[in-house]
């Protein structure tokens, strides 16, 4: 009795199932489809319901008649399927993908009287694999370096320094204001570097006391102070062999950069609490959004520690500098929310680029990137418009007054920096492409994009 009703119930058991359900005779014929699958192909059962399952121009069927005529598709040679991915053709002629799973029906002898096949939609997870794959073609892209995005003269120039500085052992100190990338220029050095493979520790300088910055820095031994019940090594220590990174060093309290110029001399350490030398072998590459000098004047920062750091100094360009690659950071910030975030929120109006490019962005980088987490949140269209960036952007500029920026594509930017160079190099390809960080098959392959030809003759750089 129960295996009666059961079977009285089993369509209002299929149309529960979110998942597309179709049953078809040996012949392909489509004998019967749940509600699910009407949704997902656009069809009502009683227009699928009599058609063959061709209909559906699967791109994976394959077919396998036999000599007889019979089982005219492999899932009946087989017998089953299992995880398919394939690409369905809607009623309306579009394409969805689904992930396909499927078994031959048998009758009570044995015999093969149908199949049943199960749809799961996964057009939107096929979309989200093609959208991070972009993504990933994007950071791998030539305009990256180390995760640094640049196309402009100032950051080529940037580039060079950092390989310069990679390949030296020399102490490396980057300046810039607050949101440039000093911390990423800091991680190229140590990526592009013989010490890649060695540790890379960062220390905060401004965000310790005095007491724990040391304890940080060299370590403690065991009853040093109150609550050092253990000995304890610094990172200094942890960065044997390999860089450790001083951001904002310019906040170093007198008494620690005294001991950190012992270190930079004689390259040994002392914990806290203890008199034995540890000897150590670590490049220091130290950052500040500070003025030194003005420091050193003033008695804040020691002289003998800041000729000792500014061996080779690397200028981080504001973000005003480079107007050029605004365009590079919003295109890269703007997919790397997109991939967190549900909205569907497709991209930037020219409107809004222009209010990007012409603010002062006195936050640099990092302001940028904080305007589009706003903008996401703030806007419920499918392209982000100015009103939807934060007010001080949307009104941050007065009527009337307009800066010097040329407002220039991504392509552009790439071909003037390209022109640059070349005028700069008198036409020399190899050293153009050191100067943009690029190799000279990258120049080849931009000059025949954009149509750039060399005048050869002696003494002229002018490109055509």
């Amino acid at each position: 009795m129960f295996e009666q009703e059961l079977n009285q119930y089993w369509k209002t058991v299929v149309d529960t199932i979110q998942d597309g359900v179709m049953i078809v005779d040996t012949g392909g014929t489509i004998i019967s489809i749940n509600k699910a699958l009407a949704t997902i192909t656009g069809y009502s059962q009683e227009e699928i319901i009599g058609k063959s399952c061709t209909v559906f121009n699967c791109n994976t069927c394959e077919a396998a008649r036999d000599k007889e005529g019979h089982h005219w598709c492999h899932l009946f040679r087989e017998g089953d399927m299992k995880q398919q991915k394939c690409a369905l053709m809607r009623k309306d002629g579009s394409y969805i993908h689904v992930l396909k799973n499927a078994s031959v029906l048998h009758d009570s002898q044995q015999q093969v009287m149908g199949a049943v096949e199960t749809m799961t939609d996964i057009t939107e997870l096929i979309k989200k694999d093609t959208q991070i794959e972009a993504f990933r073609r994007e950071l791998r892209s030539e305009d990256t370096f180390h995760g640094i995005l640049g196309a402009s003269a100032p950051m080529q120039q940037v580039f060079d320094l950092i390989m310069n500085a990679a390949n030296s052992d020399a102490p490396v100190i980057i300046f810039g204001e607050s949101g440039t990338g000093k911390e990423l220029v800091a991680k190229a050095i140590h990526e592009s570097g013989a010490r890649r493979k060695k540790p890379y520790v960062k220390v905060n300088c401004a965000a310790l006391t005095e007491s724990l910055l040391e304890s940080e820095l060299f370590g403690h031994v065991k009853g040093a102070f109150t609550g050092a019940f253990r000995s304890r090594e610094g990172r200094f220590e942890a960065a044997q062999g390999g860089d450790i990174f001083l951001d904002e060093i310019g906040d170093l309290p007198l008494t620690t950069q005294v001991k950190l110029l012992r270190v930079l001399e004689e390259k040994v350490v002392e914990r806290v609490g203890d008199n034995r030398p540890i000897h150590i072998d670590v490049r220091i590459i130290s950052a500040t959004n500070r003025d030194l000098k003005k420091l050193v004047e003033q008695g804040a920062f020691r002289e003998d520690l800041f000729y000792r750091i500014n061996v080779i100094p690397i200028y981080v360009p504001p973000l005003r500098q480079r107007v050029g690659d605004i365009p590079l950071l919003a295109e890269s910030f703007f997919h790397r929310i997109q991939l967190k975030n549900t909205k569907k929120i497709e991209g930037i109006s020219n409107e809004a680029m222009d209010q990007l490019m012409t603010y002062p962005w006195p936050g640099n980088v990092r302001e940028l990137k904080s305007a589009f987490e706003y903008a996401f949140v703030s806007c419920q269209q499918s392209v982000i418009q100015p009103y939807h960036l934060p007010p001080t952007i949307f009104h941050g500029h007065k009527p009337g007054v307009h800066l010097k920026i040329s407002k220039l594509s991504r392509e552009a930017t790439k071909k003037n920096a390209l022109v640059d160079a070349l005028e700069k190099c008198g036409g020399n390809q190899s050293r153009a492409a050191e100067m943009l960080g690029v190799s000279r098959v990258t120049i080849w392959n931009r000059m025949k994009r954009y149509g750039i030809t060399v005048n050869r003759n002696p003494g002229e750089k002018k490109m055509a």
